[in-house]
């Protein structure tokens, strides 16, 4: 998918405004410039945004039910996929971040693009992040996914629908949790990417075994 490709499949897919393309390109260039300064994404995609970052974090929503729902962003880094999902939707947005320069970034984002009722920035690591349940949450190039269930299932519940771009490790990595980890999960195709997968479902918790191994050591402590 080219940079047309990309613009084309956004505007057949999501009801964009003038406004809202507007801003979309005013992040980019927001993007562009900060990017001279830090290493917000790869210098392979600068001139590939469209495409690589904001399709590829918009196609997200076509696996999500209609709005607002609560949704939070795992390592929003650059602010993909959270900060598109605010400016296409009316979802309201968290993102975590724990690296100084890149909060500050987001939070300057979140200002540019008027979407300080919409979008918070949770400015630390994930562990310190207050528990609360989530409708979704997504994770771009967050961790491993062992990891990443390990630290974000507190925010999820059986309705949860969690949103995971793996790229083309997608069922290798599904595949080497199922022994611990058990739920509901499907892989589809990236539209930026045929090759790439996204996992898409819900999250059930830990098997019987794994549960009660881990009631056994909080005894013996």
């Amino acid at each position: 998918m080219i940079e047309a490709e990309a613009r084309h499949w956004l505007e057949e897919h999501f009801t964009v405004s003038r406004e809202t393309e507007e801003k979309l390109e005013a992040f980019i260039a927001f993007l562009k410039r900060e990017a001279e300064s830090q290493n917000l994404i790869s210098a392979s995609t600068l001139d590939h945004i469209w495409d690589r970052h904001i399709v590829d974090s918009a196609q997200l929503l076509r696996f999500c039910p209609d709005g607002p729902l609560t949704w939070i962003d795992l390592g929003s880094g650059a602010g993909f996929p959270g900060l598109v999902v605010a400016l296409l939707s009316p979802h309201r947005v968290t993102l975590v971040e724990s690296r100084g320069r890149r909060i500050e970034y987001l939070q300057r984002a979140i200002a540019l693009l008027d979407l300080e009722l919409q979008v918070t920035v949770a400015g630390m690591p994930l562990e310190r992040f207050e528990t609360a349940s989530y409708s979704v949450i997504s994770a771009r190039a967050f961790a491993p996914l062992d990891k990443l269930f390990d630290l974000a299932e507190r925010f999820s519940t059986n309705k949860t629908l969690w949103l995971l771009p793996k790229g083309r490790n997608a069922a290798k990595e599904w595949e080497g949790v199922q022994s611990v980890w058990k739920g509901e999960f499907r892989i589809e195709s990236s539209v930026t990417d045929a090759e790439a997968g996204i996992l898409v479902g819900h999250l059930t918790g830990k098997g019987e075994k794994h549960t009660a191994a881990a009631v056994m050591r909080h005894q013996i402590r």
